[in-house]
């Protein structure tokens, strides 16, 4: 719980929780039931009585905002219907917010190390963790965190009783005393422009930022994002959905928790071990109306079926293949068509209708993702299912997504229409249209905590947050992003080569790619690192050394006997490196000029992975990670050319 810039009084909170202003906060607890979320948050639980309006929105301080808008959190949500949960994981968040609080989350993921530069730079007073794991890291840390008063352990006791570790249900007990309208008095004091919510980024390019959201950035959001996605109220249709991801990334905590609160959804929560397996189960038994994840989530469910496939009888796997093949032709040739031939119809009927039952989605209307970019041959497999995914795009200091697609704003490869009431524009348009991506309205952050520098970076003096993010609009006003500004590649001959559309025609190229890295920054050709698709480890999520189905046809098909990574790269397998190097060749082929082109390449010896370093929490590509820990590799293709 950030201790934002307050009097002393204010945010004092003594060892033992005693009666102080802090403390009234932390007692408002009590009105919810116990629990907390999956992930370690922090909670603030300082009031703030006095906080007047302050337009600027370049100021790094917690208590500065927007303009009065609407309506504080507390009272939008107090009229909104209640989110029906099968756990109590949201209690914590939401119960902060509701006490005057601000709230913001770790990884499980993190080491010791980031959970203090969060925990630090954010001042936290209380840490709410999950696990007896969780908790050891920050006793590891907790002498470095000057601010930090308590810890609470929820789905865990503490193995032995220690000073300022309390239980949840200790915790809650702190409450008792208040009155009802003690509790009154704190949520009529909230305003609009206050700081409720913390989203610290990846830190993909350095440490992470902490993205400042307003009570009014939460709550517009909630509603006019999702009402763009085409969430419905409790009242037209119960929507239901499952939340799985962590709720320290913004797409994750929009979704599942305001957006929820806000139309009355039925939350469900999935395992703890969602991501390594069990998240299938779950689906079939929720049937959730709608479903978000990012892509290599929706990538994973696309290997489950082929590997299932691969395993399947020849009629089994071909009637698959057949349903998927008339499905995808006609989604692709009239995909705003509601009158489908008896072919697909019967595909539909006989085959998909059962695979998507199998997955849990028999209900499932709309099926949204972001966070990153999806390839072409995935959203191409999930059409042949009859699955549209309907991209969102924004940004943590969008509070989530400005740009929405929906089953009436939809087209393919796009990121959708910009959300009503929000605006976008370019800005330095080259001659292809593709530029800078600024954005404008009530989803726009109120600034970084403590770093009033990177916010002038971010927001200009008009208001417009310029992204890094290069794209361009149709006429008809949806956004094609190309890539990120910060990741052009400019050749030592001044080309300009934005990296990812290369990278994803590599990987549609060769389906036995899992990820392709393009590099050539001030050098004079491009060159790119390449792993395989392996199977993941199902207690760790590590890749392991076998190869997935997929990926094992894949070398059957061009002659090999491979069963493993180590076989492929370690002898340098003739079959699969002569297929690789053909399918670069087609790609180059198609490159609008030579300096497109990708000169050398070479196979890693293990996938990327969060552990490893090369991808951050929401499965993002650590592009100065992967160019520093494959340093001599890279290296090597540029001094052979030198001989």
């Amino acid at each position: 719980m950030p201790d934002s810039r307050v009097t002393p009084q204010e945010s004092r909170l003594d060892v033992s929780l005693g009666t102080t202003q802090g403390h009234l906060g932390t007692r408002f607890l009590n009105r919810l039931a116990p629990g907390g979320p999956a992930c370690v948050c922090k909670l603030n639980l300082n009031l703030r009585y006095q906080q007047g309006v302050r337009t600027n929105v370049r100021s790094s301080s917690l208590t500065d905002g927007h303009t009065v808008s609407k309506e504080p959190l507390s009272r939008a949500l107090k009229l909104s219907s209640p989110a029906k949960v099968k756990n109590a994981q949201l209690n914590s968040p939401v119960g902060t917010v509701f006490a005057g609080g601000i709230v913001t989350g770790i990884y499980t993921t993190s080491s010791p190390e980031a959970c203090r530069y969060i925990a630090h730079d954010c001042r936290a007073n209380i840490i709410v963790v999950d696990t007896q794991k969780q908790l050891e890291k920050i006793l590891k840390i907790w002498k470095n965190l000057p601010h930090l008063k308590a810890v609470v352990i929820f789905q865990e006791p503490p193995p032995t009783k220690m000073a300022n570790v309390y239980t949840m249900e200790e915790f809650m007990d702190l409450g008792n005393e208040v009155t009802e309208e003690a509790l009154d008095t704190i949520i009529n004091a909230q305003q609009p422009n206050q700081c409720c919510v913390l989203v610290y980024t990846s830190g993909t390019t350095g440490n992470p930022k902490g993205v400042m959201l307003s009570q009014d950035n939460i709550t517009w959001t909630a509603h006019y994002g999702s009402q763009a996605g085409d969430i419905q109220p409790a009242e037209v249709q119960q929507e239901v959905v499952v939340s799985y991801l962590p709720l320290s990334h913004i797409a994750a905590q929009i979704y599942d928790l305001w957006t929820g609160i806000q139309w009355g959804a039925q939350v469900c929560f999935a395992e703890t071990d969602a991501l390594k397996g069990s998240l299938v189960n779950t689906l079939r038994e929720v049937e959730p109306t709608s479903h978000m994840g990012v892509p290599r989530v929706w990538e994973k469910i696309m290997e489950r079926i082929q590997e299932v496939a691969a395993q399947s009888g020849f009629i089994r796997r071909k009637m698959l293949l057949w349903a998927m093949s008339v499905t995808l032709e006609q989604n692709l040739t009239c995909p705003s068509s509601d009158l489908k031939p008896f072919t697909t119809r019967l595909a539909d009927y006989l085959v998909l209708a059962k695979v998507r039952q199998a997955l849990g989605f028999a209900k499932c209307q709309k099926n949204f993702y972001g966070g990153a970019p999806m390839t072409a041959e995935t959203q191409h497999f999930f059409l042949g299912l009859n699955i549209r995914l309907y991209a969102g795009y924004g940004l943590s200091e969008t509070s989530g997504p400005h740009f929405m697609s929906s089953p009436y704003n939809y087209r393919l490869y796009s990121s959708g229409k910009v959300v009503p009431g929000c605006r976008v524009k370019l800005v330095n348009e080259d001659a292809e249209g593709i530029g800078e991506i600024c954005l404008w309205g009530r989803t726009i952050f109120m600034g970084y905590l403590n770093m009033e520098d990177k916010t002038c970076e971010a927001i200009d003096a008009d208001g417009w947050l310029h992204t890094g993010d290069s794209g361009h609009l149709d006429a008809d006003g949806f956004l094609y992003i190309t890539g990120r500004l910060k990741e052009l590649i400019i050749t030592a001959g001044g080309e300009n080569v934005p990296p990812v559309p290369i990278e994803e025609a590599v990987k549609t190229e060769l389906p036995i790619i899992s990820n392709a890295v393009l590099i050539g920054d001030q050098r004079k050709f491009l060159s790119m690192l390449l792993t395989l698709k392996c199977t993941l480890d199902p207690d760790t999520s590590d890749p392991t050394d076998n190869l997935t189905e997929q990926a094992v046809e894949f070398c059957q098909r061009v002659g090999s006997k491979a069963a493993t990574v180590s076989e492929v790269v370690g002898k340098k397998d003739e079959a699969v490196y002569q297929a690789i190097e053909e399918g670069i060749q087609r790609v180059n082929m198609n490159a609008a000029a030579r300096p497109y082109h990708i000169q050398k390449w070479a196979v890693l010896e293990r996938d990327f992975s969060i552990s490893g370093g090369e991808l951050g929490p929401t499965m993002k590509l650590k592009r100065l990670t992967v160019l520093e820990k494959y340093k001599d590799i890279i290296d090597s293709f540029y001094q052979e050319q030198k001989k």
